[in-house]
């Protein structure tokens, strides 16, 4: 009898283990992230980070990104610029109030990591790749990214593909706790 109790025991063990879920870190995001764009033309920052941060360096499987922007928090130093940028000519602030990115996978690669996932600005959404860096420190750690995507593929000011410079680079450092 003993040995039977033994081995239902084990046979139970085994399988609630398999029903486990293996939970990613989640991060709680500093007052002090930074995302910047810069281009021949419009540069500026955006403030209004929010979202969900799961990230385990060793459990990229369960690890996610689901972020917003808030779109009227645009800073280009240039108040006639800002109201500009709001405008529907622009990314129309009023009809599409956020930037947001969902990953879809997460996974390393030689420099770090890349996240792929949807990204929508002004109504479209398109699946890209973001690369990004993970450096962990006493008390969290900071994610960064650099990348370019081209606001004509957006539909952000399209009657005028010439004015400026299509393409933008996006820096993003955020800083997290646990």
């Amino acid at each position: 009898m003993k040995r039977l109790n033994y081995l239902f025991a084990a046979f139970a063990i085994i399988a609630f283990s398999a029903f486990s879920v293996i939970k990613s870190q989640d991060w709680k995001i500093g007052e002090d992230y930074s995302i910047k764009f810069t281009s021949k033309d419009p540069s500026g920052v955006f403030r209004g980070l929010k979202g969900n941060i799961s990230f385990d360096e060793k459990n990229l499987a369960t690890s996610k990104f689901d972020m917003t922007i808030d779109v009227a928090s645009i800073n280009t130093g240039n108040g006639m610029k800002n109201t500009h940028a709001k405008s529907e000519k622009w990314f129309d602030a009023e009809k599409y109030p956020v930037i947001k990115f969902t990953s879809s996978e997460i996974t390393s690669t030689a420099t770090g990591y890349q996240a792929k996932g949807t990204l929508e600005i002004h109504g479209v959404k398109k699946d890209i790749v973001l690369p990004f860096t993970f450096q962990k420190n006493d008390t969290g750690g900071v994610f960064t990214s650099s990348f370019d995507i081209n606001r004509l593929d957006y539909n952000i000011n399209i009657a005028e593909p010439a004015h400026g410079a299509s393409v933008v680079t996006v820096d993003i450092s955020v800083p997290v706790t646990k």
